[in-house]
């Protein structure tokens, strides 16, 4: 990787000289057949078909290792919840005819449907207005069984209250997630989803659903490192101008994993920012990892401001990497749009450069790797996660090196 493929996408600015390709829409009376806002969205499973595979939605997804989560009804027993980390949020276990379930996101692919066909009961987590929480507000998601099920959760954070908040996977599940992020007027809500589960049996399929009202600020970190098969689909949808979303992910692949993100901002609201920046490493014959960046500007959200970035790092032979980045344009009065992937294997120089300093070359490469990945660990802003999940990586690391 060139020291291009450092840079986050906040770096990056509407007169950087970095790949930019987009979509442009001139008649919108005509829409693209692939376009993002022709996409069904709906609470009825009904309105979507059964899987095939050759959807673009699953065209990189192996349907049977999702364990019925797209097929089976999904009356399983799912992982549990806790809460802890501070007494300034309120936590409430609703019924689905809660006001608050389905107030920030609408299903829009099938495994989404049937989580919100079956789920029963959500957890509400409320961030009070005004209120800044400093404490990380840490809520553990541990799944026992492998029936498929399905599970709901809400995080609402109320108008001009800040909070960090982080959902940590563990266990073996088999489990169709909806997940709520409803972020008021001048809010600040920072998410970290932790996929750490354990790999043998496990099927995870999450879309995390985040509408930001006026000047709200969103920062979003998935980070996948755990699980058999694992799906994270992030969207985020401005309900007034002014809001700011920063999107970051890691994704460490081993031999047999699939770990899949998707990713859709949609923009409709004049003046809003979103910067996206994902990166992944795999190693091992059977690794796929998948990354799917979509962005929208509709043709009211003028004065947008976007860039996407995916990097990648291949560290052997053998792991498949799908890498693909969408970027509509329905307005020309905009600020900047950008996107920018690259998949590949060390850069050559880096480690050469070290080596000719005397670093034995294992070591070398671990420090380009480690400077690839961990800035965004650096993200979540909390020290005691990131020196865990830098161990992590680290145990992943070592494993490369056998």
């Amino acid at each position: 990787m060139t020291q291009e493929g450092e840079k986050l996408a906040t770096e990056h600015t509407a007169g950087d000289d970095s790949e930019v390709e987009v979509t442009i829409r001139r008649d919108p009376k005509k829409p693209a057949g692939n376009s993002r806002a022709e996409r069904t969205a709906s609470y009825d499973l009904a309105d979507f078909p059964e899987l095939t595979g050759r959807e673009e939605d699953f065209r990189f997804t192996p349907l049977k290792r999702l364990n019925g989560l797209h097929t089976s009804d999904l009356t399983g027993e799912a992982p549990s919840v806790t809460v802890s980390g501070t007494d300034l949020v309120t936590v409430e276990t609703v019924g689905r005819d809660d006001a608050r379930v389905g107030n920030a996101g609408i299903p829009e692919d099938r495994l989404s449907a049937n989580a919100w066909a079956h789920f029963s009961q959500a957890t509400v987590v409320t961030i009070p207005q005004e209120v800044e929480v400093d404490q990380t507000i840490s809520v553990e998601i541990k799944g026992t069984h492998t029936d498929p099920a399905a599970q709901h959760m809400i995080i609402d954070a109320k108008p001009f209250s800040k909070a960090r908040v982080v959902l940590h996977h563990s266990g073996t599940a088999v489990v169709s997630q909806n997940v709520e992020f409803t972020v008021g007027d001048s809010a600040n809500l920072t998410v970290v989803s932790l996929q750490e589960w354990q790999d043998a049996g496990t099927a995870h399929a999450s879309a995390q659903h985040a509408k930001l009202g006026r000047d709200a600020r969103f920062k979003h970190v998935c980070v996948s490192l755990g699980g058999d098969t694992v799906r994270v689909t992030p969207s985020v949808r401005y309900t007034a101008p002014g809001g700011e979303v920063e999107m970051y992910g890691l994704t460490f692949v081993d031999d047999g994993q699939h770990l899949e993100s998707r990713l859709f901002v949609d923009h409709s609201q004049p003046n809003c920012v979103s910067r996206v920046t994902y990166k992944s490493a795999l190693q091992g014959r059977a690794a796929h990892g998948v990354w799917v960046g979509d962005v929208l500007i509709r043709p009211e959200a003028e004065g947008t401001d976007t860039y996407e970035l995916n990097r990648n790092l291949i560290l052997n032979d053998g792991p498949r990497m799908d890498s693909i980045p969408n970027l509509e344009i329905e307005t020309g009065l905009i600020a900047g749009a950008g996107h920018a992937s690259t998949t590949g294997q060390l850069d050559a120089e880096h480690l050469y450069y070290l080596m000719s300093r005397g670093i034995p070359e294992v070591e070398a490469r671990r420090l380009v790797v480690r400077g690839f990945l961990f800035e965004i660990l650096q993200q979540i802003e909390d020290e005691g996660i990131e020196a865990r999940l830098r161990e992590v990586v680290e145990a992943e690391l070592s494993n490369a090196d056998h």
